[in-house]
């Protein structure tokens, strides 16, 4: 099955991993990282700053893409996108 994300599309045959995180400011200059939604939620509680959220979609090891959102409705919408398109016919 072929899904579409933003103007990418996947064969959800490769995908190995299709996850939405935050995205966060390490501390060390313009490093950035991902933390899951869970943790920001229940742990951070604004002990981080977040720059964005996104939607990760990993083929194998190597080949990674990152969809990135400024806000996590924005983020959610997408995902939602996705979810329609994996529902059955």
């Amino acid at each position: 099955m072929i899904i579409t994300i933003e103007d990418k599309q996947f064969d959800t045959a490769k995908i190995t991993q299709l996850y939405p995180a935050a995205v966060v400011k390490t501390g060390y200059e313009d490093e950035t990282t991902q933390v899951s939604l869970e943790w920001l939620d229940i742990e951070a509680k604004g002990k981080v700053e977040v720059v964005g959220f996104g939607i990760f979609v990993n083929l194998g090891e190597e080949e990674k893409y990152s969809f990135i959102f400024d806000t996590k409705e924005e983020m959610d919408e997408a995902a939602g996108r996705i979810a329609a398109q994996l529902q059955p016919s």
